[in-house]
């Protein structure tokens, strides 16, 4: 089997699944972060984030869903996996994504455009956490992405 073309996936229907789930995390008191997990451009997995609902700092999407995937998949078919997400990973999210070995992640705000909102300093990129195991990929949707942020009270 040859390996999957990550171009020819649906990445704005994908990157809205994360927005819907960003939006659901706001909704119930969380902050706006959602995530999928696609292979075959079907989505196989989604999260949303949990941190202030669980009581739990590590309820990332990205993490949990890199969690997730470790325990439900073998290395090869995490290497055929796109995760898409409203934001960029953070630092936490990325380290714990080396393992899982996704071939690609796709966001909509970069890690350097959330410090606005949230009014935090930049940190380290995913890309440069993620550099030699996954592609990572974005803007995409951006000004979608912001405005989830812009409604959110930071």
């Amino acid at each position: 089997m040859s390996s999957p073309n990550f171009d020819d996936f649906d990445h704005e229907s994908h990157i809205r699944e994360a927005f819907a789930l960003a939006r659901e995390a706001a909704g119930r008191g969380d902050r706006p972060f959602g995530s999928v997990l696609v292979r075959d451009d079907d989505i196989v997995e989604a999260d949303s984030n949990r941190v202030v609902t669980e009581n739990d700092i590590r309820r990332h999407p990205e993490l949990h869903l890199a969690y997730r995937a470790c325990r439900e998949y073998d290395s090869a078919e995490r290497a055929e996996m796109v995760m898409y997400t409203s934001t960029e990973p953070c630092p936490m999210c990325a380290g714990g994504m080396t393992s899982a070995g996704f071939g690609r992640v796709v966001y909509s705000v970069g890690g350097d455009e959330i410090s606005e909102f949230t009014g935090s300093g930049p940190s380290v990129r995913s890309a440069e956490i993620l550099d030699g195991t996954t592609e990572v990929v974005g803007p995409v949707l951006n000004d979608e992405g912001r405005e989830i942020h812009r409604e959110f009270d930071w």
